[in-house]
């Protein structure tokens, strides 16, 4: 769920150029990037080109439209309303902070249905419970200082969410409203068992960039984030990144790298670990605890996103 490739349904994202006549509704500055605006006019719902990945088409839609079709992807529709306006909330957050940030320059559009470069999107997910989480938190968006934060969120984060480097493998500096945070008990799987094969290990870590040769004479958990989570895992003597990894490997499979137990036997790699995603920001599963809690969404956001604002952009 957010940023995407790591939710309940996908996760996944990069991110991308705006097109079209732009209007400020509020900026962000990241190191030397030139700033970019949203499209629209300030206090208004912006209009969002959006790429429509299975099509190869893009369509034209208001963005709370599109914010719809990324809760009913991201997060089961099903689930208490205060968890989908939760997610409504850093849906809307996470898609207004990345086209300040270029869209989708792959696409120039503003937008894409494609997890693997912004969000999972299912329009024909969309239900009543959906359409109402959107419509209470019309227009409400997470800030800092001001400014539309990076809003990642994922599945489960195993018991402690993660920061941005040890959860996505991102050097960057440090943002004060994410950090470790302990996560609610929830009844998803928090456990996980995977195997792989030796060769596949070896590919995957010549594919985030180290080569290991053909296979894996050794394997083991390198060094650690504040959460515990694996930033490394040395095979066959050489730092690999985890995030990296686990990418190669698939999510699906690699489901985290908050890892307690790996090892190499009779040419199979055994994982045992807990959470699903990178851990980065709000648990959709720790939201959904939360809610049967009766927190309310503003909570729930806040909780998992420290010192932050939620700030209403557009009536």
């Amino acid at each position: 769920m957010g940023a995407a490739e790591d939710t309940l349904r996908r996760p996944g994202r990069l991110w991308a150029v705006v097109s079209g006549v732009l209007v400020v509704v509020a900026v962000i500055v990241i190191s030397r990037m030139q700033v970019r605006r949203v499209p629209g006019k300030p206090g208004t719902e912006p209009m969002l080109s959006v790429y429509f990945h299975e099509e190869n088409t893009v369509r034209q839609m208001p963005l709370e439209t599109y914010v719809e079709g990324v809760v009913a992807a991201e997060m089961d529709p099903n689930w208490p309303i205060e968890a989908l306006k939760a997610q409504a909330i850093v849906a809307r957050t996470f898609t207004l902070e990345k086209i300040q940030r270029g869209g989708v320059p792959a696409r120039g559009t503003d937008a894409s249905t494609d997890p693997k470069e912004f969000q999972a999107y299912d329009a024909a997910k969309v239900n009543d419970r959906v359409r109402e989480a959107v419509r209470s938190t019309r227009g409400q968006v997470i800030t800092y200082g001001g400014k539309p934060i990076q809003a990642w969120f994922h599945a489960s984060s195993g018991g402690k969410t993660a920061t941005p480097e040890e959860g996505l493998g991102q050097k960057m500096a440090a943002l004060p409203y994410v950090s470790v945070v302990p996560d609610m008990p929830a009844s998803s799987p928090q456990t996980w068992v995977q195997r792989f094969s030796a060769s596949e290990v070896a590919r995957a870590a010549r594919t985030a960039g180290v080569p290991v040769g053909d296979s894996v004479s050794s394997i083991r958990i390198g060094r650690k984030g504040p959460s515990g989570r694996a930033e490394t895992l040395v095979i066959n003597g050489k730092a690999v990144s985890a995030p990296a990894l686990r990418l190669a490997l698939g999510g699906e499979r690699m489901r985290s790298t908050l890892l307690d137990d790996v090892r190499l036997e009779d040419g199979t790699v055994y994982m045992r670990g807990r959470g699903y995603g990178h851990g980065v920001g709000m648990s959709q599963w720790g939201a959904w605890v939360m809610a049967l809690r009766g927190k309310k969404a503003q909570d729930i956001v806040r909780y998992y996103y420290r010192g932050v604002k939620i700030e209403t952009m557009w009536q």
